[in-house]
């Protein structure tokens, strides 16, 4: 649909039923009536604007969101390219059962040089497919087009079928072969519905098969080398934006070369453009860094494509040449430096030059002559050396607005919402008069509630926003509710956040490497996650300009830090010794130097943990969070003294405090993130968030003396008896948040309301003179906080009524833990 077709801010309101249950729908009350909470909206003061782009999606393929998930192709390992180099575990037969002769080979009978293997199968043999999850999924009655790119000298008869345990899912193709590499096609179509499909080629003499490819002929749109119609449709009917791709990690991870002889055909590389474009045939292979291949048939052109299909902008973001993720280095190489440039310069007129350009003529090729309209592109993400990265920004920013002046270069500030990365890439991206930065975080559902306010301060006449990867940790409705609290202040601050994503987008159930996730599938349904109920509502409702409004908070029950003391690491074996605890007022309150047992101390965590030479020492270097606790979860205002020698692995020490139970602590990170930097991070039932942070290293075999003084809710933190720093956590986690906008097209006020409270919260609302209709309609989500949508179960789903008590001041009981809409006509 084209851009000047979307329509927004009344799909999320308009459901087929409206309900008039009085658990839902609250009748008026007096005026005298107790209130838990006021609302006060002022119609005659002129908020911020919120753009048609503010709210969009992230699209990286984690999770098998391309191969096996948005793109539509049922057939694992296609070309055989699958490596050791993608996962330990893979050979080019992997996702193939072979019945006689079949041999992966790569020798100069290839298709082409950029498709390096292929099958070679002897007479009489055959390969099977098992796709992906349990199988090729077929449905009785629906077509799907099978292709193979095959060559056989003397002449061969491929015999194609459609099968399960239980016998045929549809009739038998055979298809003639002779010659050279040649494209051939068939066509199933299926009798009956099968979850567990394989397809099956057998050939009768010698032949060489390549691109062996099942495709349903209903794909989004009826596109062809399309994508999977219910996913795309789930991402549609949000609405977005924006399309962000393709990463992610994907981009600033891996070899900045290119995949060609000179280069060695290296296979874990960046995500590089150009190698996702053209016919699907003749386009690279690459490792994905999150564990599997990627075949980059869904690539760029099928990216903007889907854009434009869903009314979107398209986002693409191109390396940067410093690596993130984990890997954090510097390329140096000019020459190769400005020949990304040049591609990100190419890119652009892929995307917008006339069809007689070079480039603009590859996608004319490919079915689009006319332009895909971009405008925005990011360059890097999440890159941890801030200054590295500025500096080769600038580079492709000045070469892109040298020759595109109008696009909207995007610049990052690394990965995590506060510490020394974020501030130095920040301070960079003031200085530099950026456009906008790219800001990324995942946090507790707590962070959310208490951070409302986060850009409240932000400088209005600085470097936008674009939020560009945000989640609270989890897919129950907690974190859905949090994260709804949250965007009430993105939307009260749309004058600084232009554009926000959450990540990631989908899930394939089998094949997790993240969580939490938007939208979950597997081979034969999809659903909507918590979180995507939310984005939902908020995307689709987002109005046109903020009407400024206040509310009353909730009282603050925060008492002082307390609890336990604990130890841990994370892939890393550590020897930890003269452990004590001390009250403020002197007394011992743990005290133990391994000179005996470890009776005092809990094992929660991963890891193995024995007393050795009078220290108690964790060996495992593979294990995560191997936490031991000791002490009382009551203990406050206490000194915590610990000695700890790191022996080996891939970081530092982890020693916690604070501790309630084994998802509620503090803890300070030495040596984290693959050594090159410390932090203060906070977990919350489960999920972190991060207070705190600072570059450095720990030291393998050195003793460090660890300090940590908890007093009320100040901490201060000493190694070696220096002051690393310090933080006092005394931000309410507000449960009650609101944010007012209205639809230019019709008037209507959106009042838009969260309570993440396990309890009613009767609100006084008052417009401020503003005439209304006496009727709302309204959209509630609502649910126990630890509900969580399933395949077979969605307890979070939208319920819509309508209210017939508005007035200028009116009362309405928001239900416990839920988030609701009122959308208010005019008078």
């Amino acid at each position: 649909m084209p851009r000047t077709a979307r329509t927004r801010g009344r799909a999320g309101l308009t459901a087929t039923a409206l309900l008039t249950a009085a658990a839902l729908v609250p009748a008026p009350a007096h005026a005298e009536d107790v209130t838990d909470y006021t609302i006060t909206v002022d119609p005659s003061a002129r908020g911020a604007a919120i753009d048609d782009t503010m709210y969009g999606v992230f699209f990286e393929d984690i999770n098998r969101a391309a191969d096996g998930g948005l793109y539509a192709e049922l057939v694992q390992n296609r070309s055989f390219e699958y490596s050791t180099a993608d996962n330990g575990a893979y050979t080019p037969l992997t996702s193939w059962t072979a019945g006689g002769a079949a041999e992966v080979v790569s020798d100069s009978g290839r298709l082409n040089e950029r498709n390096r293997t292929y099958l070679s199968l002897g007479a009489g043999s055959s390969v099977t497919n098992a796709g992906y999850n349990t199988g090729i999924r077929v449905e009785q009655g629906k077509k799907y087009d099978f292709s193979v790119w095959a060559r056989a000298a003397s002449g061969s008869t491929l015999t194609v079928s459609l099968k399960d345990a239980a016998g045929s899912l549809a009739s038998v193709r055979q298809v003639a072969v002779r010659g050279g590499w040649t494209k051939y096609k068939a066509t199933f179509t299926a009798t009956r519905t099968s979850n567990r499909g394989r397809l099956a080629v057998a050939t009768t003499h010698a032949a060489a098969l390549d691109m062996v490819s099942l495709f349903p002929r209903e794909t989004y749109k009826n596109q062809p080398n399309g994508l999977r119609k219910d996913l795309a449709e789930k991402i549609a009917a949000l609405r977005p934006g924006f399309v962000r791709f393709p990463g992610g990690c994907l981009v600033n991870t891996g070899s900045m070369e290119d995949y060609s002889e000179a280069s060695g055909w290296q296979r874990r590389r960046s995500y590089q453009w150009k190698d996702t474009v053209g016919p699907v045939e003749e386009r690279a292979t690459n490792a994905n860094f999150w564990g599997y291949n990627q075949s980059y048939g869904l690539g760029y052109y099928e990216y903007f494509r889907f854009s434009e299909d869903i009314g979107a902008m398209p986002l693409p973001v191109v390396p940067a040449l410093v690596t993130g993720c984990g890997q954090n280095k510097a390329t140096d190489d000019e020459a190769l430096l400005k020949r990304h440039v040049q591609d990100t310069l190419d890119l652009i007129e892929f995307a917008n030059g006339p069809a007689t350009s070079t480039w603009g003529k590859v996608r004319a090729k490919m079915g689009h002559p006319e332009p895909f309209h971009l405008t925005h592109i990011g360059v890097g993400n999440e890159e941890n050396l801030p200054r590295e990265f500025f500096a080769r920004f600038e580079k492709f920013r000045a070469a892109i607005k040298a020759k595109y002046p109008d696009i909207t270069v995007i610049s990052n500030s690394g990965p995590d919402d506060a510490g020394t990365t974020f501030d130095t890439a920040w301070q960079l991206n003031r200085e530099g008069g950026v456009d906008m930065v790219d800001e990324h975080y995942y946090n507790s559902p707590d962070w959310f509630l208490q951070n409302n306010d986060r850009y409240d301060s932000y400088d209005r006449n600085g470097p936008k926003v674009f939020l560009g990867e945000y989640a609270s940790q989890g897919n129950a409705w907690r974190n859905a509710l949090a994260e709804a609290a949250f965007m009430t202040g993105l939307e009260r601050n749309a004058d600084v956040v232009k554009l926000a994503s959450y990540a990631p987008l989908l899930a394939n159930e089998d094949y997790v490497q993240w969580r939490p996730d938007m939208i979950w599938f597997n081979n034969r349904a999809s659903w909507n996650s918590a979180n995507y109920e939310v984005q939902k509502l908020f995307m689709t409702n987002a109005g046109d300009r903020v009407v400024p409004s206040t509310a009353t908070t909730s009282p603050d029950v925060s008492g002082p830090i307390t609890g336990a003391v604990g130890l841990s690491t994370w892939a890393t074996s550590a020897a930890y010794d003269d452990v004590k605890v001390t009250s403020a007022d002197g007394a011992t309150l743990l005290s133990d130097d391994f000179s005996g047992d470890a009776a005092q101390w809990r094992h929660s965590g991963a890891g193995s943990w024995s007393i050795q030479d009078g220290q108690y020492v964790q060996t495992d270097t593979a294990a995560e969070n191997t936490l031991v606790t000791a002490g009382d979860p009551a203990w406050r205002d206490y000194d915590l003294h610990v000695k700890a020698t790191k022996k080996s692995g891939k970081e530092g020490f982890l020693v916690a405090f604070g501790v309630k139970d084994t998802g509620t602590y503090y803890w300070w990170n030495l040596g984290g993130w693959n050594n090159t930097q410390s932090a203060i991070e906070q977990a919350v039932g489960g999920g972190k968030s991060t207070l705190l942070t600072k570059a450095g290293s720990i030291e393998t075999g050195r003793a460090y003396d660890i300090d940590i003084k908890v007093r009320g809710r100040q901490v201060t933190l000493f190694l070696d008896g220096q002051e690393w720093g310090s933080f006092r956590d005394d931000k309410p986690a507000e449960p009650f948040r609101q944010v007012v906008t209205e639809d230019a097209r019709t008037g209507d006020l959106i009042v838009k309301v969260v309570n993440a409270r396990p309890a009613e919260a009767r609100t006084a609302v008052d417009l401020g003179g503003a005439k209304v209709a006496s009727t709302a309609r309204v959209t509630t989500l609502a649910a126990d906080q630890d509900a969580v949508n399933t395949e077979t179960d969605t307890p979070v789903t939208p319920v819509t009524s309508t209210f017939r008590g508005v007035a200028g001041k009116f009362t309405y009981t928001f239900p416990a833990n839920s988030v609701t809409f009122l959308r208010i006509k005019r008078g």
